[in-house]
Order: structure tokens, then sequence, then C-alpha cells
């Protein structure tokens, strides 16, 4: 039986929870943001052309490799397996997938933006580029 993106989003959306545009931006007006750090695992070239105010970008095929605690191309930024992070892409599928991957490897608190970008520039929401 094949499967489709469908599919494997709709399996990591029921071990990854999902935050509103709404309730992102009030986190990223917090002080410090209530120590939540966005991931933008868009591409290099959407990320160029706009993001979260913040946003760190950690492209989605490349994502594991940066958490990996023993790749020799790991990124120690990303060792720390309690930090708070919201993750988004375009429209919130790579972004449930890469949430459910960080929490198999052991990442504890993981969201994912619903809508991601197109549902953030949507509400006219911050953008830095």
């Amino acid at each position: 039986m094949s499967r489709s993106l469908a599919d494997f989003v709709r399996e990591a959306l029921e071990v990854v929870e999902e935050i509103s545009p709404e309730g992102a931006a009030q986190i990223l007006e917090k002080p410090d943001r209530a120590d939540w750090e966005f991931i933008d695992v868009r591409e290099p070239d959407e990320f160029a052309a706009g993001h979260i105010p913040g946003a760190r970008n950690y492209p989605r095929g490349f994502l594991e490799v940066r958490a990996d605690l023993e790749h020799p191309k790991r990124d120690p930024w990303l060792e720390d397996r309690g930090r708070k992070m919201i993750l988004y892409c375009g429209g919130g599928h790579r972004s449930a997938l890469a949430g459910k991957s960080l929490q198999e490897m052991g990442f504890e608190r993981v969201l994912s933006l619903a809508e991601g970008w197109t549902g953030w520039v949507k509400r006219d929401l911050p953008v830095e580029r």
C-alpha cells in the first residue's frame, strides 16, 4: 500500500502539538519570548525572503544532522533536549514532520505552527527580512 504526504503529516500531528499563528504571535511579544525559540525549517531562499523575527533557519533536509548528538556537523545549540521550540515551514507539513523527528530524538517541547508561514503572513504578523 502506498502512503501519501498527507498520511505522514496526519501521523506526525497525532504526536506533535500545533500552535495557532495568534498563539505564536503572543509568545513572540513576551519578554525573551518566554524561552521559546522559533525555528524555520524552510529552505534558505525561503528564509531569506522573509521569516518570523529572530527565527533560526534549520532546513528540514539538514535538521536531524544538526540536532544529532554525535554527527560531526551537529550544532551545539541543539544539544539541549529541553529547549522549547516552535517549528514552522510554508504551510505546516514540513514543520509537523520535523517536530516528530525531533521528538523521536529526545526533544521534549516542540510545537508546529499551524498554517505555517502562509498563515503567519495572511494575518499580517511581524516579518523580518
